[in-house]
């Protein structure tokens, strides 16, 4: 049976794409779950329209990444953080406290989308990436400084 993916299935194929595959996982399976549309002209039509929205869409969004990104180059934020002898911080930053350095800064950005590999666990600069969109992305500083005690 011939049927049109309405998304992407690993192994089988991505969205839009006309797939062939056995009557039963058809019908059991993608058909049930809204995986797939029979591969009629009239359901041709519908998910070739969609998939022109999606290109909309993601065009749109891209373009709404670039422009945040051209904010954000060379953005530099500063936290203070309680550290040991070592500069070595008893917590650590982790995307979470970047991303709410970034709301007080008036930007909204999602924690998920700050790429880190893992928590800052010392004092000083480091470069910190953000990842707006499937193909934009951003540097930028985090400064870790000390907390002064009294």
């Amino acid at each position: 049976m011939e049927v049109i993916l309405r998304e992407d299935i690993e192994k089988l194929g991505s969205r839009g794409q006309v797939v062939k595959v056995a009557d039963g996982f058809a019908r059991n399976y993608l058909l049930p779950r809204r995986l797939a549309v029979p591969a009629t002209e009239a359901n041709r039509k519908i998910v070739e329209q969609e998939r022109q929205a999606a290109l909309r869409r993601e065009a749109k969004e891209k373009a709404a990444a670039e422009e945040l990104a051209k904010m954000l180059a060379g953005l530099v934020l500063t936290t203070t953080q309680k550290a040991g002898e070592a500069d070595q911080l008893f917590g650590s930053v982790t995307a979470k406290d970047i991303a709410e350095l970034l709301e007080k800064q008036g930007y909204q950005i999602d924690r998920r989308k700050i790429i880190l590999d893992h928590p800052i666990k010392t004092l000083g600069e480091h470069r910190v990436t953000l990842r707006l969109h499937r193909e934009v992305s951003v540097e930028i500083t985090v400064n870790v400084n000390r907390e002064e005690t009294e």
